[in-house]
């Protein structure tokens, strides 16, 4: 049965199995979103080691929005200034303008991952299936990630906070979210160590990394949907609506957690976790049956 716009609106029948599995997947995808450990890996390395397969696109695009739901609802107060702020920076300029520094900050540093996301688009149609979405390669990235933020956390001064954001910081943080792209990369991570290079302390960096990543989850997500509407999937919608609904939750609770916890504690527990998780996932590749 193809997942047409008329299978979107109809509830199917109550499949427990999917329902269960997709609550595990918007799990996954909401506490590993705003962590610094790639959220597409681990659905990806998951959905394989129980043998379910590539979940599609549909499903991606449909969990994926709850994360986008969580960080919008989560940062509303702090989005409201700054939507007034870009509509003002669009229409009037005055892009240095201390009061609209931080909305600009956003759009200027958006503007790389779209730029680059459209290049993949254009010119990379086998992006899916190429080398860089295969698990050796997702593990390799994820040990190298652990590093970097390693190193990051040991050589960034810490002593810029919010109130010393720059568009130069918004560029090169910008830049380095475009990375995000490539599977165990994770755009968090990428972001966070960035800033924390830049000289950012622990949770300013954090909280601007979030709000930076915004844009790109929310119209990540909804750039997907199209294929939710024109894809084969017969499980039907309350699957679907189960996942965003647990990725909603997760990620709100991951956010939390996140902004909390690096007020007083360093990034290292995130980076000991990548460095284990690569290796365990190439061994089990390598030295386990798989499908």
């Amino acid at each position: 049965m193809n997942f047409t716009f008329y299978t979107f609106l109809h509830l199917p029948y109550f499949d427990l199995e999917q329902c269960l599995r997709f609550l595990f997947l918007g799990l996954i995808q909401g506490i590993t979103e705003f962590l610094p450990i790639s959220s597409t890996a681990h659905l990806k390395v998951v959905s394989v080691a129980f043998g379910w397969g590539d979940p599609g696109s549909s499903v991606s695009a449909f969990i994926q929005l709850g994360s986008a739901f969580a960080v919008i609802s989560y940062f509303w107060s702090d989005l409201k200034k700054v939507f007034k702020g870009s509509i003002k920076v669009m229409f009037e300029g005055e892009v240095l303008n201390p009061k609209r520094i931080l909305s600009s900050s956003i759009i200027l540093g958006t503007i790389p991952i779209l730029i680059a996301g459209a290049l993949l688009k254009v010119f990379w149609f086998d992006y899916d299936d190429s080398f860089f979405r295969s698990i050796p390669t997702i593990a390799l990235i994820s040990i190298f990630m652990g590093l970097l933020l390693g190193f990051a956390e040991q050589k960034g001064s810490r002593t810029k906070s919010f109130k010393d954001l720059t568009l130069f910081d918004a560029i090169k943080i910008g830049l380095a979210q475009a990375f995000a792209l490539i599977p165990g990369v994770s755009r968090s991570g990428i972001t966070i160590t960035a800033a924390l290079l830049n000289g950012w302390e622990r949770a300013s960096a954090t909280r601007f990394c979030f709000l930076l990543g915004i844009p790109a989850i929310t119209l990540g997500a909804l750039a997907q949907l199209k294929s939710a509407f024109i894809s084969d999937y017969s499980a039907g919608f309350l699957p679907l609506i189960i996942g965003v609904f647990s990725a909603t939750i997760s990620s709100w609770v991951s956010i939390h957690f996140m902004i909390r916890f690096l007020k007083t504690n360093t990034t290292n527990i995130f980076v000991l976790y990548r460095i284990i998780f690569g290796f365990m996932v190439l061994g089990w590749w390598y030295f386990f049956p798989h499908t």
